[in-house]
């Protein structure tokens, strides 16, 4: 495989968030043709044999909104029909720590 190969899978913008047990990342990368998209993923430390579980979803751009307004929806339903809990996260190696409920001003 060739240089433009690698540059296809070349992260153009990370972010890495730490919540509890779970960490996720939210990476920005290039396709071939320079379009950019997102990659979520979530990575859990398996207690068994401690390797890690990861799930990812690949958001390309024309699917943002359609995306957004579905995440927004199901994060207003469950506000209004289940209490949120109140959580602490630890600041840890400069990442998030926040003393806000889980979906406080969660949006894309």
């Amino acid at each position: 495989m060739g240089d433009f190969d690698n540059k296809e899978r070349e992260e153009v913008y990370s972010k890495k968030v730490r919540a509890g047990k779970r960490t996720y990342f939210f990476d920005v990368k290039a396709t071939r043709a320079g379009d950019y998209y997102l990659t979520l993923t979530e990575s859990k430390k398996r207690l068994e044999d401690g390797a890690f579980i990861k799930h990812k979803i690949f958001l390309y751009k024309e699917d943002f909104e359609k995306f957004n307004e579905g995440f927004q929806d199901t994060i207003a339903y469950i506000r209004e029909h289940q209490e949120v809990v109140e959580k602490k996260y630890e600041f840890n190696d400069g990442e998030y720590s926040s003393s806000k409920s889980d979906l406080d001003d969660f949006s894309f």
